[in-house]
């Protein structure tokens, strides 16, 4: 397993200053393979207001001449071990406990950056209360919060493209066994979409984004 090292505080982009965060909703962007913190920041202007957006960078350089960063190696497009994965998405996690005390925390990520906020939502259950799934997978393997992650059954989305060839079928397909018997699962295959976000993806993403921020609004506090 490799040594992953910490999130860099200072390469955080947030979409408000510290005063105008107390007491909101948090949503964290994971990039993916290769990229950056302003990747996913640009999506910021078109979700919900009423979110905290925070968009992390990735903490590993990726091999020349692959440019950004990645949460964990990737050596070939079937290489990827569940234990990186898991590494990756602790370091994540202590990044959320030191730099963070929203009201509530949600995750969204790209690619290599949704398998980690898939694999925080496992470390931490009770911590996430929703993530997004952009064309990610569920590392195999089982974690100790998987039994509570089932109880809970917190709402994920999960979105797709058909003509997506860089995530392995057979990881694909394990996270189509996987997700439903642990979340409450939501989400859409679209017809044509490569390894990327389209806008009618966006829109989706939006919706449910809406529908998280009801149902906090509607909950017992």
């Amino acid at each position: 397993m490799v040594a992953i090292p910490a999130l860099d505080p200072d390469a955080v982009r947030w979409s408000v200053g510290p005063a105008e965060r107390a007491g909101r909703p948090l949503l964290v962007l994971l990039h993916g393979y290769g990229s950056n913190e302003d990747d996913l920041f640009s999506l910021a202007p078109h979700l919900p207001a009423d979110f905290v957006v925070a968009a992390v960078r990735a903490p590993l350089p990726p091999p020349f001449p692959t440019p950004g960063y990645s949460w964990y190696p990737i050596e070939g497009l079937e290489s990827r071990r569940p234990d990186d994965v898991t590494a990756a998405a602790e370091r994540f996690v202590q990044w959320l406990d030191a730099e963070t005390d929203a009201a509530s925390v949600g995750l969204l990520g790209f690619s290599q950056g949704a398998s980690v906020a898939l694999q925080a939502l496992r470390l931490r259950p009770d911590l996430v209360s929703f993530a997004v799934n952009l064309s990610g997978y569920v590392a195999p393997g089982s974690l100790p919060g998987d039994a509570r992650l089932a109880e809970l059954r917190p709402p994920v989305f999960w979105g797709r493209g058909t003509g997506d060839d860089v995530i392995p079928p057979a990881l694909i397909d394990h996270t189509v066994q996987w997700l439903p018997d642990h979340v409450d699962l939501s989400g859409r295959v679209y017809t044509g979409l490569a390894h990327s976000v389209s806008q009618e993806e966006l829109d989706d993403v939006v919706t449910f984004l809406r529908k998280r921020l009801e149902a906090a609004a509607h909950s017992p506090s």
